[in-house]
This record gives structure tokens, C-alpha cells and sequence, in this order.
């Protein structure tokens, strides 16, 4: 549902601040509900705006920035820090994978070794890989499959 104008919520407060009417038919004039009359009324009370609150809804962030700064310093410290142990440290109540994502905002990858020789390549077994078993003759019937039979499809 869309939220109110500021001019609609206004004009509200104003019919309820005359008090010639009920909150019911201010309510059925403006085609609002009873109980937006009323929250508008308790909003207007207790903070003293009427201005929609969509800014506050949703889940609060665990890390904050003051976090971010912590970890920024824990990895410049030491920069072989796990994830885990990086949770450890600040005494976050949040998964590994928030941590990730909050160290991918801030630009920093997760490496272990930044300047370490890359690793060479080697092959497991000093020898080539055998075909399968050598058979006497040239030819090799019944050895092909359907996408290297030479045989014609059926379309």
C-alpha cells in the first residue's frame, strides 16, 4: 500500500486538532483507516513529525561501522585472520558469511597468501594415461557411440 502525502496527513491533524468531529468520520472522509488516524496521531506525540517512517523499516545491520573500522585494523595487524577468527575478535553474533560480505564492501579480498610464489603445476603420475586395453587388429568394431556413429540418423 502506498503511504500518505504529507499534504493528506496534515489536513488529517488539522480536522482532528479542530475536534468538531470523530476520529471515525475523519476517517471515512479521508478514505483512511481508524487506525491511521490514530497512529498519525501517536507518531505526531511522540516524535513530533508526521512524515512517513519507511527509512526506519527492516533489519538493523550487526556490523556497523564502528565494526568495519575493528576489523580494518585486526586485518592490518594481522592479515592471516580467519573469518572465525575475526568473529572471535570483535565479539560479533553474526555468520561467516555476513563478515564476508561486509570485508567485500569494504574492498578487501580474503587471501591467505598475498605474495606467496604461485604454485607450479604437476602431473600426479610420471607416466601418460593409457587408451584402455591394447587389442590386436586395426580396426575397432562396435567401439563408436551415437555421436561418432557414421551411420545415418533418423530425422
Amino acid at each position: 500500500m502506498k503511504t500518505l502525502s504529507l499534504d493528506i496527513r496534515k489536513r488529517i491533524l488539522a480536522c482532528c486538532d479542530e475536534r468538531k468531529h470523530t476520529r471515525d468520520a475523519i476517517a471515512k472522509r479521508f478514505c483512511v483507516s481508524l487506525g491511521m488516524v490514530k497512529k498519525l496521531l501517536r507518531q505526531r506525540k511522540a516524535t513530533g513529525e508526521i512524515g512517513d517512517l519507511y527509512h526506519r523499516v527492516g533489519r538493523k545491520p550487526t556490523i556497523t561501522q564502528a565494526h568495519r573500522r575493528d576489523m580494518a585494523a585486526a586485518i592490518r595487524e594481522r592479515p592471516d585472520l580467519t573469518l572465525a577468527e575475526i568473529r572471535d575478535r570483535l565479539g560479533l553474533g553474526c555468520t561467516l558469511v555476513a563478515i564476508h560480505y561486509a570485508l567485500d564492501a569494504m574492498g578487501m579480498t580474503y587471501k591467505k597468501r598475498r605474495s606467496g610464489l604461485a604454485s607450479r603445476t604437476e602431473t600426479t603420475s610420471g607416466k601418460p594415461a593409457s587408451c584402455g586395453p591394447k587389442k590386436s587388429g586395426s580396426g575397432r568394431r562396435g567401439a563408436s557411440c551415437s555421436s561418432t556413429n557414421r551411420a545415418r540418423r533418423r530425422t
